[in-house]
């Protein structure tokens, strides 16, 4: 139970404090004396207020460990005494259990502690030599802690001793510091006041310097005035650019400084003397520019003209006199900004040169001109070429003499050469609103737009702005006068052309070039067979076409390219597609109608006018007049098909019609531009109904209200804006539909013509047997209807296909010449043909007996199809 008491959670606790408590009170005991100790021990456990009171617990437990420590043996230090009744106990109970060595050992404790005669015969003895063995121990225990505390004593004493040797020599330093400080303090005040002085006289010597300079400035003038006085002050001297640059300085100070004393004045005075500089400058220049112009200017009246190596003279002199020009000049530019006076100097040199150079120049370009224009008196192109290279000439060499003179550009240069290259076209313009020729025309505006602005200018705009401007002017001139001149041409020449009489003469001039190509094959094939050979240039030469073959009317400057002929009327196109219906094998050869001379004139000059206007005008003027070119020319060709077709058949006027639309629409595919324009008209549809219902309200003229009837008229029968768009290239293809169907429905019906009346009439028989009212009639027992009758329309029928169909292949092959083209038209006119034959099959079958069918002996689909078969 003891044990478990003090293992208990609870107990534990307990018991720790308790040890606590104890432990410092036995380092209290320790402090006191052995009777103070023992009268606290004592009072422990009294009965009336303990020091230590115990529980009923602890109580148990100290009982406990009482009973257990009785039985321990005797410490060996207790004397071996007989005396006593405790000493003997112990003895005997030490000798009953320890053997002789250890006895010795205990007798020889109690020797050491000098009790071998002392006697402890009751609990004060006890006490007493308790408390003595207990001071020994002690002493002993603290004997090591007495000599460190000694030492420790000794160490005091020594760190006092260095203590107060230490307090002495701060004492000594504190007073060293005192002594620092004062001196440091003295010097310091001397310095700041030697420091205060030499800013004072820092100051004044500023303040001299700063009087000495302002005063620069004003007491300058009195120098400056002496050397613009002087006669030998000259502006090529080194002493005048540092003058005028002091001058400036000057200037500038006093501008800057209104509050001085008389600055008025001296601003006055020093402007007299920028003045007075600048006047000597004028001097020098003007006289220098003069005096060149009369070395170099002809005497006489007589203009030196250029073959005279006049401008070579005119430059080389001016450009002598450039270098001391130009360093004056420099200096007035850089000093523009500065004062206004430079400026008008600047202005004054540059008129001065200006006026020199017009007088120099100005009549010899003018007699050059005119020159020019007397010896290309016919060749306008050769007149604008030469005289705008001339132009170009003279303008970049005025600005280099001009670079030579001066460094920054002016606008008045180009005024000078504007009115130069103004003489150009003073002489240029009353011959070009003279020129009629479309190819003049369009000659001139590819010079200006291509040699001169897109060649010449671009690549050197700034030397020859001028020129541009008469350039673009002289351009405008032309094109106005090329817009002209082709409205005009497409009037006399497209739409109001009355044809002659070769010109209508188709096909007759067709087979006769495709003659003369078959007698000139046949000559080439003949002179070949007798040179022998034939064989090594047949591969080469597989097929002729008719772009070798000279025409009557072609004049010796014509060649023949790709079936175009190139003259001074000549088409340059780029490459065009081919559309379906012209789409050609690149194999077969070329109609005559194909060449350019054998065009109808009208498409020939359409084209031609087209191809002229197409890089020389701007693309809405090209629109407006394309749309009128091909509307003339479309309807030329129907009136000359027309025409033809009186002449000859309707189908060689619908096969000519539609040749030269067809060439029309290919043609026209390289230019890039719309064939559409807009085009404004006014719509007077309701002008008519409000007249009409001003009438019918004719009471309420003078009504003063919303229904007068005067108001509605002028409300609804304002005549309305329409706009509305008309395409010449969408006409174009919409008449070459309209004629080929024409052409189409003309051969179809040329070829069954007869059937198709039969057709139509037995198709009405049919139609009424189908209604129910009425009596039944039978087409075969009709006389137009009758098997023999309708054999021989069959046999009528064949006999006109195989006739007539070799005729129209030719005549389409004559004229179109292009296998694709021929199969494309030739297609529906063989479905018709088709069509109609299997309509006739269908009647007879269904109306018609066995024995009938077999008297009508109608053909079959394969037998028409081998019928209408074109051979290759």
């Amino acid at each position: 139970q003891t044990l478990s008491y003090w293992n208990g959670p609870s107990s534990r606790g307990t018991v720790m404090a308790d040890a606590t408590n104890a432990r410092s009170l036995i380092l209290e005991t320790a402090m006191v004396s052995p009777k103070v100790l023992s009268t606290k021990l004592g009072e422990w456990d009294r009965k009336q207020a303990p020091t230590a009171h115990l529980t009923e617990s602890q109580r148990d437990s100290f009982m406990d460990l009482t009973a257990h420590a009785q039985t321990r043996p005797l410490p060996i230090q207790l004397p071996l005494d007989d005396g006593g009744f405790v000493q003997r106990t112990a003895l005997h109970s030490l000798g009953a259990g320890l053997g002789s060595g250890e006895e010795d050992a205990v007798l020889r404790g109690f020797s050491s502690l000098q009790m071998e005669e002392d006697k402890i015969e009751n609990a004060q003895k006890f006490f007493s030599w308790f408390n003595k063995v207990e001071s020994m121990i002690e002493e002993e225990e603290e004997s090591c802690y007495r000599v460190q505390s000694e030492r420790l004593s000794q160490h005091r004493a020594e760190c006092e001793s260095v203590l107060g040797d230490v307090c002495s020599a701060l004492d000594h330093l504190q007073e060293l510091q005192k002594q620092y400080i004062f001196v440091s303090t003295k010097t310091n005040a001397l310095h700041e006041a030697c420091e205060h002085l030499l800013q004072e006289q820092t100051k004044l010597v500023n303040a001299a310097e700063s009087i000495h300079n302002k005063l620069s400035y004003f007491t300058e003038l009195e120098r400056i005035t002496t050397k613009l006085n002087s006669p030998a002050m000259s502006v090529t001297s080194d002493s005048f650019v540092p003058m005028l640059s002091r001058i400036d300085e000057c200037v500038a100070y006093i501008n800057s400084h209104p509050d001085f004393a008389e600055c008025d004045v001296y601003l006055a005075r020093f402007r007299q003397c920028l003045s007075k500089a600048l006047n000597l400058i004028k001097t020098y220049v003007v006289n220098l520019l003069q005096q060149a112009s009369q070395q170099v200017q002809p005497k006489g009246k007589d203009t030196q003209g250029p073959s005279d190596n006049a401008f070579t003279l005119y430059y080389g002199k001016f450009r002598t006199n450039a270098p001391r020009v130009k360093l004056l000049m420099e200096q007035i530019e850089e000093r523009i900004d500065r004062s206004p006076e430079y400026q008008q100097l600047l202005n004054d040199c540059h008129q001065c040169y200006f006026n020199q150079r017009q007088l120099l120049l100005g009549p010899s370009v003018q007699t050059a001109v005119t020159e020019m224009a007397g010896h290309h008196l016919r060749d306008h192109c050769a007149l604008v070429r030469s005289g705008c290279a001339f132009m170009v000439h003279v303008c970049q060499d005025e600005h280099q003499l001009f670079a030579h003179f001066f460094s920054r550009k002016t606008p008045k240069l180009d005024v000078l050469l504007e009115g130069l290259c103004n003489s150009l076209y003073d002489v240029l313009r009353p011959l070009i609103i003279h020129i009629q020729h479309l190819e003049t025309l369009s000659e001139l505006c590819s010079i200006l737009r291509v040699e001169m602005l897109e060649e010449h200018v671009q690549n050197n705009p700034e030397e020859l702005r001028a020129f541009e401007t008469v350039a673009r002017q002289m351009l405008e001139d032309v094109q106005e006068r090329l817009v002209y001149r082709a409205h005009i041409y497409i009037q006399t020449d497209i739409q109001s052309y009355n044809p002659a009489p070769g010109d209508l003469a188709y096909p007759d001039k067709l087979e006769m070039m495709e003659r003369i190509a078959l007698s000139l094959k046949e000559e080439e094939a003949q002179r070949r067979s007798e040179t022998g050979s034939v064989s090594s240039t047949s591969s080469g030469k597989d097929q002729e076409t008719f772009t070798d073959v000279p025409l009557a009317n072609d004049t010796p400057n014509q060649t023949y390219t790709n079936g175009q002929v190139k003259n001074d009327e000549s088409i340059e196109l780029p490459a065009k597609p081919r559309s379906e219906l012209d789409m050609a094998n690149h194999n077969v050869s070329l109609s005559p109608a194909d060449i350019h001379g054998m065009w109808y004139p009208t498409v020939r000059r359409t084209l031609v006018c087209l191809s002229k206007l197409y890089r020389c005008v701007d693309r809405t003027i090209f629109q407006g007049l394309s749309q009128e070119a091909l509307a003339a020319c479309v309807q030329s060709l129907i009136v000359a098909s027309v025409s033809i077709a009186k002449l000859k058949t309707q189908m060689d006027g619908q096969l000519f019609l539609i040749k030269h639309l067809l060439i029309l629409r290919e043609q026209i595919t390289p230019f890039h531009a719309e064939f559409a324009i807009k085009e404004m008209a006014l719509d007077f549809s309701t002008v008519k109904s409000a007249a009409f219902g001003l009438l019918h309200n004719r009471s309420k003229l003078f009504t003063f209200s919303t229904n007068n009837a005067l108001l509605e008229f002028l409300l609804q029968g304002a005549p309305q804006v329409v706009e509305h768009y008309v395409d010449s290239k969408r006409e174009v293809d919409r008449q070459l539909k309209h004629t080929c169907e024409d052409f189409i429905q003309h051969v179809g019906k040329g070829f069954v013509a007869p059937l198709t009346d039969f057709i139509n009439k037995a198709n009405v028989i049919v139609n009424m047997n189908k209604e129910d009212s009425g009596p039944k009639v039978s087409l075969r027992q009709q006389p137009f209807a009758g098997a023999e009758t309708v054999h021989e329309l069959m046999t009528q029928t064949y006999k006109n296909i195989k006739s007539q169909l070799p005729v129209i292949i030719k005549s389409m092959a004559l004229y179109l010449a292009n296998k694709d083209t021929e199969f494309i038209l030739f297609k529906p006119i063989k479905m018709n043909v088709q069509t109609s034959f299997q309509q006739l099959h269908d009647i007879v079958v269904e109306n018609y007996p066995e024995e009938d069918q077999q008297i009508i002996a109608c053909p079959s689909a394969d037998q028409v199809h081998l019928l209408m078969a074109v051979p290759s």
